[in-house]
This record gives C-alpha cells, structure tokens and sequence, in this order.
C-alpha cells in the first residue's frame, strides 16, 4: 500500500539520513519514478525533505523534523514494551523499568501476546556488574581497561575505547575500538577480568549501529553440511536453527546450517551429538572434530594407565 511505502520512506531517511531514489527503489521494490512521486508527496505533507545533487547525491530530511507521536499506534507501544521487558530479564537497570513504566501510560492496554525472558543472560552476577560499569563509562565517553583471554588461552591488557555492549551468540561482548590497533573488535565480557575506567576520555565519536551495520556485511561464516539421526532432529532444529536438504525413509536427515566463523558455540553443540550426527564438509571442520574426538579419547586413556 502506498501509505505503508511513505511511512516506510519516512522512516528510512531518518535513521539512516541521506538515501538515492535508486537506493530506495530498491528498498520499496517500486521504480524511481515511483519514489520521485512519493517524495513530493512527503514533501505536500509537510516533511522536510531535501534534495541532493551530484554523484553522492540523495534525499534528507532536516535534522530539525521530529516525528509526530501520534503516529506510533497501540500496536506499536506493545513492542516497544515488549523488547523493553525482554532487557530488563536480561540485566539489571533500574532506568529500563522507569521507561517501561512511561510507555505504560501510553498504551491503552498493557498486556502483551509474547513476552522473551532472557534470564539465562542476567544469571552471572560479575556479567552484571561488568555491564553496568561499561554502559556508565560508555554514558561519560571514558576509555576502560581490562586483562583479556583471547582464543589462544593468552592474556592480554586491553585498553579500549567503548562503544556498545550487545548480547548474541549466547554471549554477552562489548564492542570496543582498540585504539592500539585503530579499529573495533569484540571483546566476550565473560573473558575480561580486573575491568576498571580510565581518567582518560575517548579520541573521537562512535555509532554502535553503524560499526554493527559494517560487521553485518563483512562477517565470515561457514556452510556446514552434516547428515543426523532421526532421534535428534527437534534438538538440531531447536539449537542450531538448520535448514533440511533430505530426509531418508528411517527417519534420518542431511542438513545444512551457516555458522559465525570465530564462535564456538555450533562446535560445541554438534560434538554433543556425539555418534548422532556426522559432518561431511567442509574439510576443515571434519577434521577439527576429529582432532577434538582423538584429544577427549586420549585424556580418558591417559586418566585409565594412571588409576591402574
């Protein structure tokens, strides 16, 4: 509908600022012809929007447009305190509550159809705690420092410029910019140890959406296809979200799933299978499970000569 596609383009332009008509042709899967019009029909609405020319060229709305609250409707307040209770589970923040409470008034009725309890990410207390210290120091735009244990079991002093703190992958990370080697990395909170805040301040501005935007389109993953047995299908699909390629009379499926390249989770669920499960490629990770299999194997062998 034409009314949804200009509360679309209204929406577009304000959280990512100036846009092509080709940009949002694409988008709105209309022509550009069609975007021109919806534009000057914005613009008759009484949105400000401006007109850039020139190969990096696109339309804006002015900074100083704020949009009409009455455009959010009961729908919409519900998802908003919606996601908003799902971060309350999640950590301890006594302003989350107060902004629930504020959105509250606004919705006619309080009452949810979904509610997500994320207890699972507020059960380490020191989690907590490191959570509340860097959204503080990120609040005051102040540099924190922490000892780090990398991949390779190696200890490092970390001082980084934090930017945001996010929850995925089962994990909790900061987003930091490492001003040591002048870009962002990801630091897993569950890693860091003796966090404390620096007097030193940030040497520049940082957008959490924008580095997630960037990583978005730059992070590695794998393919991985595997073949399960029948009795774990509904636990394949429950922790690793996979995408069926076949199934065999006896029940038995092949599967494919797409993995972050530098997370370990996915491994540590496929080893827990144990004999259920049987990757056929890519190479590289078959041999990891082996490798991994024969180092469990040889521990208990070792442990077996000791006790006798």
């Amino acid at each position: 509908m034409k009314i949804d596609r200009l509360m679309g383009i209204t929406l577009h332009l304000l959280k990512y600022g100036k846009t092509s008509a080709s940009q949002l042709a694409n988008k709105f899967e209309v022509n550009t012809r069609t975007i021109m019009r919806d534009i000057d029909t914005l613009c008759q609405a009484g949105i400000p929007i401006t007109s850039v020319c020139g190969v990096n060229g696109g339309y804006e709305i002015l900074e100083t447009y704020v949009l009409d609250r009455h455009l959010v409707n009961e729908h919409d307040y519900k998802n908003i305190i919606c996601a908003l209770r799902s971060m309350a589970s999640a950590y301890e923040n006594k302003a989350i509550w107060e902004t629930i409470d504020k959105i509250t008034l606004l919705a006619e009725h309080e009452e949810v159809a979904i509610e997500l309890d994320l207890g699972a990410a507020h059960e380490n207390v020191d989690t907590n705690y490191m959570i509340n210290v860097l959204e503080k120091a990120i609040n005051d735009k102040r540099t924190v420092q922490f000892l780090y244990t990398n991949n390779a079991n190696e200890i490092h002093t970390v001082s980084a410029e934090p930017v945001g703190v996010v929850y995925k992958w089962y994990n909790w990370y900061l987003i930091g910019y490492n001003t040591k080697y002048g870009d962002y990395r990801m630091y897993k909170l569950v890693r860091m140890e003796a966090l404390s805040v620096m007097e030193q301040g940030i040497t520049m501005e940082h957008s959490l959406n924008k580095v997630m935007d960037e990583w978005q389109d730059t992070q590695k993953s794998i393919e991985i296809k595997a073949v399960g047995c029948a009795q774990i299908k509904a636990k394949c699909r429950e922790y690793l979200n996979i995408k069926i390629t076949k199934e065999f009379e006896n029940g038995d499926f092949e599967f494919r799933i797409h993995v972050p390249e530098n997370e370990t989770f996915w491994f540590g669920v496929l080893l827990s299978f144990g004999n259920k499960v049987k990757v056929l490629e890519p190479q590289g990770i078959i041999n990891k499970m082996k490798q991994t299999c024969e180092e469990v194997l040889k521990i208990y062998k070792e442990q077996e000569w000791t006790d006798t």
